[in-house]
Protein backbone atom coordinates (compact mmCIF):
# COMPACT_ATOMS: atom_id res chain seq x y z
CA UNK A 1 0.00 0.00 0.00
CA UNK A 2 1.51 3.30 -1.09
CA UNK A 3 0.92 6.71 0.48
CA UNK A 4 -1.86 7.74 -1.89
CA UNK A 5 -3.73 4.47 -1.40
CA UNK A 6 -3.31 4.88 2.36
CA UNK A 7 -4.76 8.41 2.26
CA UNK A 8 -7.85 7.18 0.40
CA UNK A 9 -8.22 4.29 2.86
CA UNK A 10 -7.89 6.67 5.82
CA UNK A 11 -10.65 8.91 4.48
CA UNK A 12 -12.97 5.89 4.25
CA UNK A 13 -11.99 4.76 7.74
CA UNK A 14 -12.78 8.15 9.25
CA UNK A 15 -16.12 8.33 7.44
CA UNK A 16 -17.05 4.83 8.57
CA UNK A 17 -16.12 5.60 12.18
CA UNK A 18 -18.55 8.51 11.93
CA UNK A 19 -21.20 6.22 10.45
CA UNK A 20 -20.81 3.68 13.25
CA UNK A 21 -20.90 6.45 15.86
CA UNK A 22 -24.42 7.28 14.68
CA UNK A 23 -25.57 3.78 15.66
CA UNK A 24 -26.24 4.50 19.32
CA UNK A 25 -28.96 4.03 21.92
CA UNK A 26 -28.86 7.81 22.45
CA UNK A 27 -29.15 10.63 19.94
CA UNK A 28 -26.92 12.87 22.06
CA UNK A 29 -24.00 10.54 22.85
CA UNK A 30 -22.49 7.24 21.73
CA UNK A 31 -23.48 4.16 23.71
CA UNK A 32 -23.63 0.71 22.10
CA UNK A 33 -23.78 -2.35 24.35
CA UNK A 34 -23.73 -6.09 23.82
CA UNK A 35 -26.74 -7.64 22.05
CA UNK A 36 -28.65 -4.37 21.94
CA UNK A 37 -30.51 -3.46 18.74
CA UNK A 38 -27.66 -1.03 18.06
CA UNK A 39 -25.06 -3.80 18.36
CA UNK A 40 -26.94 -5.92 15.84
CA UNK A 41 -27.29 -2.95 13.46
CA UNK A 42 -23.57 -2.26 13.75
CA UNK A 43 -22.86 -5.90 12.91
CA UNK A 44 -25.01 -5.63 9.79
CA UNK A 45 -23.22 -2.47 8.71
CA UNK A 46 -19.74 -3.89 9.31
CA UNK A 47 -20.73 -7.18 7.67
CA UNK A 48 -21.65 -5.33 4.49
CA UNK A 49 -18.31 -3.51 4.48
CA UNK A 50 -16.61 -6.88 4.85
CA UNK A 51 -18.52 -8.24 1.84
CA UNK A 52 -17.63 -5.16 -0.18
CA UNK A 53 -13.97 -5.84 0.64
CA UNK A 54 -14.20 -9.36 -0.77
CA UNK A 55 -14.84 -11.40 2.35
CA UNK A 56 -17.23 -14.22 3.18
CA UNK A 57 -19.21 -13.03 6.21
CA UNK A 58 -20.98 -14.64 9.16
CA UNK A 59 -22.08 -13.81 12.70
CA UNK A 60 -20.91 -16.40 15.21
CA UNK A 61 -22.79 -17.89 18.15
CA UNK A 62 -21.77 -15.17 20.66
CA UNK A 63 -22.52 -12.27 18.30
CA UNK A 64 -19.08 -11.53 16.84
CA UNK A 65 -19.23 -10.40 13.20
CA UNK A 66 -16.61 -12.24 11.16
CA UNK A 67 -15.24 -12.03 7.63
CA UNK A 68 -12.77 -14.28 5.78
CA UNK A 69 -10.55 -13.43 2.82
CA UNK A 70 -9.23 -16.67 1.43
CA UNK A 71 -5.51 -17.33 0.99
CA UNK A 72 -3.65 -18.89 -1.90
CA UNK A 73 -4.95 -22.29 -0.81
CA UNK A 74 -8.52 -22.87 0.38
CA UNK A 75 -8.71 -23.72 4.05
CA UNK A 76 -5.32 -22.19 4.88
CA UNK A 77 -4.58 -21.12 8.47
CA UNK A 78 -5.50 -17.58 9.39
CA UNK A 79 -3.96 -14.26 10.27
CA UNK A 80 -6.73 -12.95 12.51
CA UNK A 81 -7.38 -9.21 12.74
CA UNK A 82 -9.89 -7.36 14.84
CA UNK A 83 -11.04 -5.26 17.74
CA UNK A 84 -14.39 -4.52 19.36
CA UNK A 85 -17.60 -2.79 18.27
CA UNK A 86 -19.17 -2.22 21.69
CA UNK A 87 -18.59 0.97 23.67
CA UNK A 88 -18.64 2.40 27.15
CA UNK A 89 -21.40 4.88 27.92
CA UNK A 90 -20.91 8.35 26.41
CA UNK A 91 -18.00 6.97 24.40
CA UNK A 92 -15.60 8.17 21.76
CA UNK A 93 -15.85 6.89 18.20
CA UNK A 94 -12.43 5.29 17.69
CA UNK A 95 -11.84 2.95 20.65
CA UNK A 96 -12.27 -0.49 19.09
CA UNK A 97 -13.98 0.65 15.90
CA UNK A 98 -10.81 2.10 14.37
CA UNK A 99 -9.15 -1.32 14.56
CA UNK A 100 -12.06 -3.18 12.98
CA UNK A 101 -12.49 -0.76 10.09
CA UNK A 102 -8.73 -0.48 9.46
CA UNK A 103 -8.57 -4.28 9.22
CA UNK A 104 -11.36 -4.23 6.63
CA UNK A 105 -9.46 -1.58 4.67
CA UNK A 106 -6.32 -3.73 4.69
CA UNK A 107 -8.31 -6.62 3.20
CA UNK A 108 -9.97 -4.24 0.73
CA UNK A 109 -6.50 -3.27 -0.50
CA UNK A 110 -5.40 -6.88 -0.92
CA UNK A 111 -8.58 -7.69 -2.83
CA UNK A 112 -8.36 -4.59 -5.04
CA UNK A 113 -4.77 -5.48 -5.95
CA UNK A 114 -5.65 -9.13 -6.58
CA UNK A 115 -3.25 -10.26 -3.84
CA UNK A 116 -3.72 -13.63 -2.15
CA UNK A 117 -1.41 -14.38 0.75
CA UNK A 118 -0.06 -17.78 1.89
CA UNK A 119 -2.47 -17.52 4.84
CA UNK A 120 -6.11 -16.50 4.84
CA UNK A 121 -6.99 -13.20 6.53
CA UNK A 122 -9.99 -12.94 8.83
CA UNK A 123 -11.45 -9.85 10.47
CA UNK A 124 -13.56 -9.97 13.65
CA UNK A 125 -15.67 -7.23 15.14
CA UNK A 126 -15.80 -8.50 18.71
CA UNK A 127 -19.21 -8.28 20.33
CA UNK A 128 -18.27 -7.13 23.82
CA UNK A 129 -14.88 -6.07 25.13
CA UNK A 130 -15.91 -3.25 27.47
CA UNK A 131 -18.34 -5.16 29.68
CA UNK A 132 -20.70 -2.18 29.84
CA UNK A 133 -23.97 -4.11 29.92
CA UNK A 134 -23.21 -7.20 32.03
CA UNK A 135 -19.96 -6.28 33.77
CA UNK A 136 -18.23 -9.10 31.86
CA UNK A 137 -15.19 -8.05 29.85
CA UNK A 138 -13.75 -9.77 26.76
CA UNK A 139 -17.02 -11.60 26.21
CA UNK A 140 -16.68 -11.70 22.42
CA UNK A 141 -13.02 -12.67 22.28
CA UNK A 142 -13.40 -15.28 25.01
CA UNK A 143 -16.18 -16.83 22.94
CA UNK A 144 -13.82 -17.17 19.99
CA UNK A 145 -11.03 -18.46 22.23
CA UNK A 146 -13.33 -21.03 23.84
CA UNK A 147 -12.81 -19.67 27.36
CA UNK A 148 -16.36 -18.49 28.07
CA UNK A 149 -17.28 -19.55 31.65
CA UNK A 150 -20.60 -21.38 31.93
CA UNK A 151 -21.73 -19.11 34.80
CA UNK A 152 -21.82 -16.10 32.47
CA UNK A 153 -25.15 -17.33 31.11
CA UNK A 154 -26.96 -16.31 34.31
CA UNK A 155 -25.28 -12.91 34.77
CA UNK A 156 -27.94 -10.16 34.76
CA UNK A 157 -27.78 -6.62 33.43
CA UNK A 158 -29.19 -3.60 35.29
CA UNK A 159 -32.70 -4.53 34.12
CA UNK A 160 -32.41 -8.11 35.38
CA UNK A 161 -32.07 -9.59 31.89
CA UNK A 162 -29.51 -12.40 31.88
CA UNK A 163 -26.92 -13.05 29.18
CA UNK A 164 -28.86 -16.14 28.12
CA UNK A 165 -32.11 -14.16 27.82
CA UNK A 166 -30.40 -11.36 25.88
CA UNK A 167 -28.93 -13.91 23.49
CA UNK A 168 -32.32 -15.49 22.91
CA UNK A 169 -33.86 -12.06 22.21
CA UNK A 170 -31.09 -11.44 19.65
CA UNK A 171 -31.72 -14.78 17.92
CA UNK A 172 -28.74 -16.55 19.49
CA UNK A 173 -28.74 -19.76 21.54
CA UNK A 174 -26.73 -19.99 24.76
CA UNK A 175 -26.43 -23.74 24.18
CA UNK A 176 -24.44 -23.04 21.01
CA UNK A 177 -21.81 -20.74 22.57
CA UNK A 178 -19.09 -23.37 22.27
CA UNK A 179 -19.43 -23.38 18.47
CA UNK A 180 -17.81 -19.91 18.38
CA UNK A 181 -14.53 -21.40 19.63
CA UNK A 182 -11.83 -21.75 17.01
CA UNK A 183 -9.48 -24.75 16.86
CA UNK A 184 -5.96 -23.72 17.80
CA UNK A 185 -4.42 -24.97 14.56
CA UNK A 186 -6.65 -22.69 12.47
CA UNK A 187 -5.09 -19.41 13.64
CA UNK A 188 -1.43 -18.52 13.08
CA UNK A 189 -1.44 -15.05 14.66
CA UNK A 190 -3.66 -12.28 15.97
CA UNK A 191 -2.81 -8.67 15.09
CA UNK A 192 -4.80 -5.80 16.61
CA UNK A 193 -4.70 -2.09 15.78
CA UNK A 194 -6.02 0.25 18.49
CA UNK A 195 -5.81 3.84 19.64
CA UNK A 196 -3.27 4.26 22.43
CA UNK A 197 -5.71 5.68 25.03
CA UNK A 198 -2.75 7.45 26.62
CA UNK A 199 -0.31 10.33 26.02
CA UNK A 200 2.99 8.53 25.32
CA UNK A 201 2.96 8.60 21.50
CA UNK A 202 1.88 12.23 21.47
CA UNK A 203 4.75 13.15 23.79
CA UNK A 204 7.17 11.31 21.48
CA UNK A 205 5.63 13.11 18.46
CA UNK A 206 4.99 9.74 16.81
CA UNK A 207 1.88 8.41 15.10
CA UNK A 208 2.46 4.72 15.82
CA UNK A 209 3.93 2.45 18.46
CA UNK A 210 4.47 -1.26 19.06
CA UNK A 211 2.82 -2.70 22.17
CA UNK A 212 5.11 -4.79 24.38
CA UNK A 213 2.52 -6.06 26.85
CA UNK A 214 -0.96 -5.46 28.20
CA UNK A 215 -0.80 -4.50 31.84
CA UNK A 216 -1.90 -6.86 34.54
CA UNK A 217 -4.01 -5.37 37.30
CA UNK A 218 -4.87 -5.82 40.97
CA UNK A 219 -7.78 -3.99 42.57
CA UNK A 220 -8.35 -3.83 46.30
CA UNK A 221 -10.72 -2.30 48.82
CA UNK A 222 -8.65 -0.92 51.71
CA UNK A 223 -9.65 0.36 55.16
CA UNK A 224 -7.86 2.42 57.81
CA UNK A 225 -9.59 2.27 61.19
CA UNK A 226 -8.83 4.66 64.03
CA UNK A 227 -11.01 6.42 66.55
CA UNK A 228 -13.52 9.18 65.87
CA UNK A 229 -13.38 12.17 68.17
CA UNK A 230 -14.29 15.81 68.62
CA UNK A 231 -12.38 18.02 66.18
CA UNK A 232 -11.90 20.70 68.80
CA UNK A 233 -11.22 18.84 72.01
CA UNK A 234 -8.84 16.00 71.06
CA UNK A 235 -5.20 17.24 70.93
CA UNK A 236 -3.26 16.50 67.75
CA UNK A 237 -0.81 14.18 69.50
CA UNK A 238 -3.60 12.08 70.97
CA UNK A 239 -5.53 11.46 67.76
CA UNK A 240 -6.09 8.21 65.88
CA UNK A 241 -7.03 9.96 62.64
CA UNK A 242 -7.80 7.39 59.94
CA UNK A 243 -7.85 10.00 57.17
CA UNK A 244 -4.44 11.42 58.09
CA UNK A 245 -3.03 7.88 57.97
CA UNK A 246 -4.64 7.19 54.59
CA UNK A 247 -3.41 10.51 53.19
CA UNK A 248 0.16 9.77 54.32
CA UNK A 249 -0.03 6.36 52.63
CA UNK A 250 -1.39 7.77 49.37
CA UNK A 251 1.38 10.37 49.14
CA UNK A 252 4.05 7.75 49.92
CA UNK A 253 2.59 5.27 47.42
CA UNK A 254 2.70 7.85 44.63
CA UNK A 255 6.39 8.55 45.17
CA UNK A 256 7.28 4.89 45.64
CA UNK A 257 5.51 3.88 42.42
CA UNK A 258 7.22 6.68 40.51
CA UNK A 259 10.58 5.25 41.57
CA UNK A 260 9.66 1.61 40.84
CA UNK A 261 11.23 0.06 37.71
CA UNK A 262 9.13 -0.46 34.60
CA UNK A 263 5.85 1.15 33.63
CA UNK A 264 3.88 0.44 36.81
CA UNK A 265 1.07 2.66 38.05
CA UNK A 266 -0.95 2.95 41.25
CA UNK A 267 -4.27 4.75 41.57
CA UNK A 268 -6.51 5.54 44.53
CA UNK A 269 -9.83 6.02 42.78
CA UNK A 270 -12.38 6.20 45.61
CA UNK A 271 -12.33 7.55 49.17
CA UNK A 272 -15.01 7.57 51.87
CA UNK A 273 -14.58 9.05 55.35
CA UNK A 274 -16.71 8.09 58.36
CA UNK A 275 -18.57 9.47 60.19
CA UNK A 276 -18.12 12.20 57.59
CA UNK A 277 -18.79 15.34 59.62
CA UNK A 278 -16.81 18.58 59.39
CA UNK A 279 -16.28 18.71 63.17
CA UNK A 280 -15.42 15.02 63.76
CA UNK A 281 -12.02 13.33 63.42
CA UNK A 282 -12.43 10.53 60.84
CA UNK A 283 -12.56 7.19 62.63
CA UNK A 284 -12.64 5.08 59.48
CA UNK A 285 -11.55 5.60 55.88
CA UNK A 286 -12.30 3.27 52.99
CA UNK A 287 -10.36 3.67 49.75
CA UNK A 288 -9.73 1.69 46.58
CA UNK A 289 -6.33 0.81 45.17
CA UNK A 290 -5.70 -0.12 41.53
CA UNK A 291 -2.14 -1.19 40.61
CA UNK A 292 -1.09 -2.15 37.09
CA UNK A 293 2.05 -3.16 35.25
CA UNK A 294 3.27 -5.02 32.13
CA UNK A 295 4.90 -7.88 34.07
CA UNK A 296 3.23 -9.81 36.88
CA UNK A 297 6.23 -10.48 39.22
CA UNK A 298 7.24 -6.79 39.56
CA UNK A 299 3.57 -5.88 39.90
CA UNK A 300 3.17 -8.35 42.74
CA UNK A 301 6.28 -6.93 44.45
CA UNK A 302 4.98 -3.39 44.16
CA UNK A 303 1.65 -4.34 45.65
CA UNK A 304 3.33 -6.17 48.54
CA UNK A 305 5.49 -3.11 49.26
CA UNK A 306 2.51 -0.76 49.22
CA UNK A 307 0.50 -2.94 51.58
CA UNK A 308 3.44 -3.49 53.94
CA UNK A 309 3.99 0.25 54.22
CA UNK A 310 0.30 0.80 54.93
CA UNK A 311 0.57 -1.66 57.83
CA UNK A 312 3.64 0.15 59.18
CA UNK A 313 1.97 3.55 58.95
CA UNK A 314 -1.15 2.25 60.67
CA UNK A 315 0.82 0.78 63.58
CA UNK A 316 2.84 3.96 64.03
CA UNK A 317 -0.37 6.01 64.24
CA UNK A 318 -2.37 3.66 66.44
CA UNK A 319 -4.60 2.58 63.55
CA UNK A 320 -5.49 -0.75 62.01
CA UNK A 321 -5.31 -1.48 58.28
CA UNK A 322 -7.00 -4.12 56.15
CA UNK A 323 -7.14 -4.80 52.41
CA UNK A 324 -9.28 -7.16 50.33
CA UNK A 325 -8.47 -7.91 46.69
CA UNK A 326 -11.59 -8.10 44.49
CA UNK A 327 -10.11 -8.19 40.98
CA UNK A 328 -6.99 -9.67 39.42
CA UNK A 329 -5.82 -10.16 35.85
CA UNK A 330 -2.32 -11.19 34.89
CA UNK A 331 -0.09 -9.23 32.54
CA UNK A 332 -0.18 -10.37 28.91
CA UNK A 333 3.06 -10.15 26.97
CA UNK A 334 2.87 -9.62 23.23
CA UNK A 335 4.58 -12.20 21.04
CA UNK A 336 8.27 -11.22 20.55
CA UNK A 337 8.47 -12.29 16.91
CA UNK A 338 5.34 -10.35 16.01
CA UNK A 339 6.72 -7.34 17.89
CA UNK A 340 9.96 -7.51 15.89
CA UNK A 341 7.97 -7.75 12.66
CA UNK A 342 5.95 -4.68 13.64
CA UNK A 343 9.11 -2.77 14.59
CA UNK A 344 10.59 -3.46 11.15
CA UNK A 345 7.41 -2.17 9.50
CA UNK A 346 7.45 1.04 11.54
CA UNK A 347 11.09 1.60 10.64
CA UNK A 348 10.04 1.51 6.97
CA UNK A 349 6.78 3.44 7.20
CA UNK A 350 7.37 5.89 10.07
CA UNK A 351 11.16 6.13 9.98
CA UNK A 352 11.54 4.80 13.52
CA UNK A 353 9.93 2.41 15.95
CA UNK A 354 8.76 3.08 19.49
CA UNK A 355 7.65 0.46 22.02
CA UNK A 356 5.29 0.90 24.96
CA UNK A 357 2.98 -1.16 27.17
CA UNK A 358 -0.78 -0.89 27.20
CA UNK A 359 -2.33 0.29 30.42
CA UNK A 360 -5.83 -0.73 29.29
CA UNK A 361 -7.21 -4.17 28.51
CA UNK A 362 -7.88 -5.41 24.97
CA UNK A 363 -9.31 -8.42 23.17
CA UNK A 364 -5.70 -9.52 22.61
CA UNK A 365 -5.67 -10.68 26.26
CA UNK A 366 -8.10 -13.51 25.48
CA UNK A 367 -6.50 -14.40 22.14
CA UNK A 368 -2.95 -14.47 23.54
CA UNK A 369 -3.87 -17.41 25.77
CA UNK A 370 -3.94 -19.62 22.65
CA UNK A 371 -2.25 -17.82 19.75
CA UNK A 372 0.72 -15.49 19.12
CA UNK A 373 -0.74 -12.00 19.49
CA UNK A 374 0.54 -8.45 19.13
CA UNK A 375 -0.74 -4.89 18.80
CA UNK A 376 -0.02 -1.57 17.14
CA UNK A 377 -1.06 1.68 18.80
CA UNK A 378 -2.20 4.84 17.02
CA UNK A 379 -1.72 8.25 18.64
CA UNK A 380 -4.88 9.86 20.03
CA UNK A 381 -5.23 13.55 20.83
CA UNK A 382 -4.27 14.34 24.40
CA UNK A 383 -4.35 10.67 25.30
CA UNK A 384 -8.11 11.06 25.76
CA UNK A 385 -10.29 7.94 25.49
CA UNK A 386 -13.66 6.66 26.75
CA UNK A 387 -14.92 10.20 26.16
CA UNK A 388 -16.63 12.05 23.30
CA UNK A 389 -13.47 14.15 22.84
CA UNK A 390 -11.55 11.04 21.70
CA UNK A 391 -9.81 11.99 18.43
CA UNK A 392 -7.28 10.80 15.87
CA UNK A 393 -5.94 12.59 12.81
CA UNK A 394 -6.49 11.42 9.25
CA UNK A 395 -2.72 11.67 8.72
CA UNK A 396 -2.04 9.25 11.57
CA UNK A 397 -4.76 6.88 10.39
CA UNK A 398 -3.24 6.95 6.90
CA UNK A 399 0.13 5.91 8.31
CA UNK A 400 -1.57 3.33 10.53
CA UNK A 401 -3.47 1.54 7.77
CA UNK A 402 -0.37 1.53 5.61
CA UNK A 403 1.73 -0.01 8.39
CA UNK A 404 -1.03 -2.46 9.33
CA UNK A 405 -1.33 -3.72 5.76
CA UNK A 406 2.44 -4.20 5.47
CA UNK A 407 2.51 -5.96 8.84
CA UNK A 408 -0.27 -8.36 7.90
CA UNK A 409 1.46 -9.16 4.63
CA UNK A 410 4.86 -9.70 6.28
CA UNK A 411 3.40 -11.98 8.96
CA UNK A 412 1.43 -14.05 6.45
CA UNK A 413 4.41 -14.39 4.09
CA UNK A 414 6.74 -15.35 6.91
CA UNK A 415 4.33 -18.00 8.19
CA UNK A 416 3.86 -19.42 4.70
CA UNK A 417 7.55 -19.48 3.80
Amino acid sequence: MNSEQARCAAARIMARCDELAAISESSTHLTRVYLSPEHLRANQCVGQWMRDAGMRVWQDSVGNICGRYEGQQAGAPVVLLGSHLDTVRNAGRYDGMLGVISAIEAVHHLNAQGIRLPLAVEVVGFADEEGTRFGITLLGSRGLAGTWPAEWADTPDAEGITVAQAMAAAGLDIAQVASAARPREQIAAYLELHIEQGPCLEREDLALGVVTAINGARRLNCTFTGHAGHAGTVPMRHRQDALAGAAHWMAWAEQHTLQAPGHQVATFGTLQCYPGAVNVIPGEVKLSLDVRGPESPPLNRLLAELLAHAEQLAQARGLSFSAEEFYRIEATGCDPRLQHSAEAVLERVQGCSFSLPSGAGHDAIALAEHWPSAMLFVRCAGGVSHHPAEAVSVEDVSLAVQAYTHWITDVANAAGA
